[in-house]
């Protein structure tokens, strides 16, 4: 992909940022639009999306027939009302590419589990949310890392790493543009000694994550009529410090962006559509080592109900 595509996206996402704070200073209450969230939806919207891919994405990435994300969560609570709750995530990645026989390699195996604490005992336009989770991430695999020829082991290397986030949320409600928002930034510390011996010095253990969401409330959520089609949008950008090959301190490589674009047409129940920008490492296990940036399309679960 073409390095002046890869910095207007990346401008673009910036922009966004930029354009969804400064309506936020701008927008006006207006109670009689207002719709409460639950620390249920909350935590839904904190963790990463259910999706498949179409086979027809564009960028860098190894030609593929799909990708899917499964990550059902099992809640944890004493009521809907609880401000503490736990949620258990087995967390699953695969990738099944277009080779011979179309191969599914190596799914990444993330489960996880997640506290969460309002700081807030009412439902109220501004909220904040504590977060930690403790979390896995493995291949399944038991071969060397290192191929003969000093290359990482993509089909068979081992590769495993445990890790903790901790952060907080803050969701408000935006009157102007009609649509709920959430901004949640947290630290991600992979301890000493919980990771392969072979990812010190070549995987980032200390990463810092900022994400942006708006989520449109459909027109007539609140009457019986059929509710016009629902609209979210996500930016995220993360940062990974320490050592990584021969990086600088500031080099653009440890910099990660995500742009998501999800339509929920009226007519479907539970599905939507999304287009998808991204461009930093690769998140499936192994190939961490690989630099992609590419925009795919796929089917995706609606995360916000109103």
């Amino acid at each position: 992909m073409e390095s002046h595509y890869t910095v207007d996206m990346k401008n673009l996402i910036i922009l966004f940022l930029a354009f969804v704070s400064f309506r936020q200073v701008m927008a006006q209450e207006d109670d009689t639009k207002f719709q409460p969230i639950n620390l249920a939806a909350i935590a839904e919207v904190n963790q990463v999306n259910n999706y498949i891919t179409f086979p027809t994405d564009i960028g860098n990435l190894a030609p593929i027939w799909f990708e899917a994300n499964i990550i059902p969560d099992f809640l944890i609570r004493k009521s809907k009302n609880a401000r503490l709750m736990g949620v258990l995530t087995p967390q699953v990645i695969i990738r099944m590419y277009q080779e011979e026989s179309s191969p599914v390699r190596t799914p990444s195996y993330i489960p996880q589990i997640t506290i969460y604490y309002a700081l807030e005992a009412n439902r109220t336009k501004s909220q904040y949310t504590f977060f930690g989770r403790i979390a896995h991430h493995s291949n399944g695999q038991e071969g060397d890392f290192y191929l003969p020829d000093s290359n990482i082991n993509l089909i068979s290397g081992s590769f495993s790493t445990n890790f903790l986030q901790a952060g907080l949320i803050f969701n408000r409600f935006n009157a102007n543009l009609n649509a709920t928002q959430f901004f949640n930034t947290f630290v991600e510390v992979h301890p000493p000694r919980w990771s392969l011996e072979e990812l010190e010095g070549k995987y980032s253990m200390v990463r810092w994550h900022n994400a942006l969401s708006v989520y449109k409330i459909p027109l007539a959520a609140n009457s019986l009529s059929q509710k016009s089609p629902a609209i979210s949008i996500q930016a995220e950008v993360m940062w990974m410090f320490g050592q990584v090959d021969d990086w600088s301190a500031l080099s653009t490589d440890r910099l990660n962006l995500n742009l998501t674009f999800f339509y929920h047409p009226s007519f479907l129940e539970d599905i939507g559509l999304f287009v998808e920008f991204y461009s930093g490492m690769d998140y499936y296990n192994i190939y961490f080592n690989e630099k992609v940036e590419v925009i795919r399309f796929g089917i995706m679960t609606e995360k916000l109900r109103f």
